[in-house]
């Protein structure tokens, strides 16, 4: 008999058979990520690494989105005391790395927008499937920040340099569609159309050979950790930066008054 899932504030656990799914669960903030879910992803990666009860894991959103991203009001709070930030950083790398460290298969199940940080957490699971009426990016620099958090990692991975330095310096969303085109996601649905095509993926990684299956995830990363690994640290570092200038506190004010921001440089 499966071990009892554990309980997050922030973050809900089930079970199908072998199949774990983890599900974002602040549908009414859009799955933004305040400090309780930066916390709870680094603790649920790490559950799913040792969880003895799963094979495959899909990682979601609850509600109408994946994840919009950072918290407003928490990315506010860290630019008034940016020292808060600090911690973040470090927890930061224990979420991306835990999640490079889970040798079973990790499936996104994007079902709407995913946003910077949100961006980040769907591409670097190992196969995404998008609602095709969802967007996707990481507009970290229009409120002033680096993308530091892994998107300057994943997303040359996925699509090459020059693709990436296009959609990372101008914060550009895709729609689905798009990145479905360009190789960022593997594959945009109608939404009618995700759950049913997750689910058979899934399934059909769970009747192969696990073994193997988790032994060639483990090769693939191999390259993918060694990118995370000379990337991150220093990426993080300048976003640490990037808190702490003034074109960062104006992006806030500016979201807080609906207006476009006035950077200074």
């Amino acid at each position: 008999m499966a071990e009892a899932l554990p309980s997050y504030e922030t973050i809900a656990l089930a079970r199908r058979g072998r199949l774990l799914t983890i599900t974002m669960n602040r549908p009414d903030a859009m799955n933004a990520v305040n400090l309780a879910m930066h916390d709870e992803l680094a603790a649920v990666f790490k559950f799913a690494i040792a969880d003895a009860d799963s094979d495959v894991v899909v990682l979601t959103g609850a509600g109408r989105a994946f994840s919009a991203g950072g918290d407003l009001d928490h990315i506010a709070r860290n630019a008034a005391e940016p020292e808060r930030f600090d911690h973040e950083v470090e927890v930061a790398k224990e979420i991306v790395l835990a999640m490079l460290d889970l040798d079973k298969p990790l499936v996104c199940r994007m079902n709407g927008h995913a946003v910077g940080l949100g961006a980040t957490l769907a591409l670097v699971c190992d196969v995404v499937f998008a609602a095709d009426n969802a967007k996707i990016g990481d507009p970290h620099v229009g409120i002033g920040l680096v993308a530091g958090d892994g998107g300057a990692a994943i997303w040359p991975a996925r699509i090459g340099f020059g693709r990436a330095k296009e959609y990372l310096l101008t914060g550009e969303l895709l729609n689905a569609k798009r990145a479905e085109e360009i190789g960022l996601v593997n594959y945009a649905l109608p939404a009618a159309e995700l759950d049913a095509a997750v689910d058979a993926f899934c399934d059909k990684l769970l009747s192969g050979a696990s073994f193997a299956i988790r032994a060639t995830k483990k090769v693939l990363n191999i390259e993918v950790k060694r990118i995370f690994n000379d990337v991150l640290a220093p990426g993080l570092e300048l976003e640490k930066q990037s808190v702490r200038t003034a074109d960062h506190r104006e992006a806030i004010q500016a979201l807080k008054e609906k207006r476009k921001p006035n950077f200074g440089g």
